[in-house]
Parts: C-alpha cells; sequence; structure tokens
C-alpha cells in the first residue's frame, strides 16, 4: 500500500496495543455505529484471519466493541468497553470463523435492534488505516477518513447525474465514488468520499431526489 505520512506506519493517537488489531479494529466499529445510526441493541461479531487468532491478546474485541460504543481510538474507556456495553443495554456474540479471508485483518459485524439491522465487512489494513469492503451485501471501498455520504436509491436512469449535480450546485468536490447494485433496476448504493464536510441543507436536497430512499452522512 502507499503511505501518505509517517502516522499511516506508526499509527494514530491511540489506547493500544496495535495500531493495526486495535486502533483499527475500534475504527471500524465506530463506521458500523455510525451507519446504524444509534447504539444497536446486539452486535453479532465474526472474527477472520489473523483478527480471529489473535484478537484477545491484542484487544481487538474490546475495540470493536468501544467502537460501537463510539469511542474514539484514544478514548481511556475502551479496555472497559465490554464491561461498559452490558451496563449500556448491548449484547455481545463474539465468533471465530474458520473460513480464510482475502485480507488477514477481517471482521464482520451485525447489528440489530428491534426494527433495524446491518451487515457490514471491514479490514484493517496498518497503521489504523481501515476499509470497509461490504455493506448489507453490496461491495463498497469506504476509508472512513473522509466526509462521505452513501445513497440508497433505485436503480434509475439519471440518479447519479441528479446526486453529483447537487453536489457541484453547492461546490463539494468529490475524492472517490462507486456505484453498485444487487440487481438491474432494483436497490442500488452509491458511496461518495468529499472533500469538505456536507451541510444539512445539501443532505435534505438529496433527499428529496426522485428514487432516493436514504441517505448516510459519516462525518470524518
Amino acid at each position: 500500500m502507499k503511505y501518505r505520512s509517517a502516522f499511516d506506519i506508526i499509527g494514530p493517537v491511540m489506547i493500544g496495543p496495535s495500531s493495526s488489531h486495535t486502533a483499527g479494529a475500534a475504527r471500524i466499529g465506530r463506521v458500523a455505529r455510525t451507519l446504524f445510526g444509534h447504539l444497536p441493541k446486539k452486535a453479532i461479531i465474526s472474527l477472520y484471519g489473523s483478527f480471529a487468532k489473535t484478537y484477545k491478546g491484542h484487544g481487538t474485541d474490546f475495540a470493536i466493541v468501544a467502537g460501537l460504543l463510539d469511542f474514539d481510538t484514544f478514548d481511556e474507556r475502551m479496555p472497559q468497553s465490554l464491561e461498559i456495553a452490558k451496563e449500556w443495554g448491548l449484547e455481545v456474540i463474539f465468533r471465530v470463523e474458520e473460513a480464510v479471508p482475502e485480507h488477514p485483518n477481517t471482521v464482520k459485524i451485525n447489528l440489530y435492534n428491534e426494527d433495524n439491522e446491518l451487515e457490514l465487512v471491514g479490514i484493517s489494513i496498518g497503521g489504523g488505516t481501515i476499509e470497509i469492503t461490504e455493506l448489507n451485501s453490496f461491495p463498497l471501498k469506504l476509508s472512513g477518513e473522509h466526509p462521505a455520504i452513501l445513497v440508497v436509491h433505485q436503480d434509475r436512469f439519471g440518479i447519479i447525474s441528479a446526486v453529483t449535480s447537487v453536489l457541484s450546485k453547492y461546490e463539494i468536490n468529490i475524492g472517490h465514488m462507486e456505484v453498485s447494485r444487487l440487481e438491474k433496476g432494483e436497490m442500488a448504493l452509491m458511496v461518495i468520499e468529499v472533500d469538505q464536510k456536507i451541510d444539512e441543507l445539501v443532505i435534505e436536497e438529496l433527499e428529496h431526489l426522485p428514487n432516493v430512499s436514504k441517505i448516510i452522512r459519516m462525518a470524518e
């Protein structure tokens, strides 16, 4: 991979012991929490590869849960996150998987409450850097390092142009964008990372576009 700075190698300000197994894991958990929108009632955390083999020794278990509690990588409560999760009403189940993943530091997180559920697959690629590779069966590439929006929409002609036109209107520059769909003409997902914060006014305009069913905003 290409490093942008020394911090990509030594990792972020964090509770240790590992930038990839602890800080990266916490960031994946926090992205899952952001996409879910609130504290879930139940989390099933499936660990693969190196995560599965070393998750207790490297703190991957408490780090992912800390992220689900919306704790940052340097939050001093992180080592106590498993106990705090119980106090806050979050049931956590860990599963060690035998399947061999494409990346050794892979986790699948399933979140649930009474009327909502989410499935996310993330990888920790070193120095605290992460990538979300799947969301509710949609393949994607989301770093979590930049402001971003996820646009859930019907696969219809002109919707991509409509969304990008709104962003252009507000002079919002797109750094990365990709679109995936489950079936032609069915539900689709647009992932757009941008260079600046997206104001609520922009979100509201996007929500009112035809065939857009949901906008999820992720702040840096």
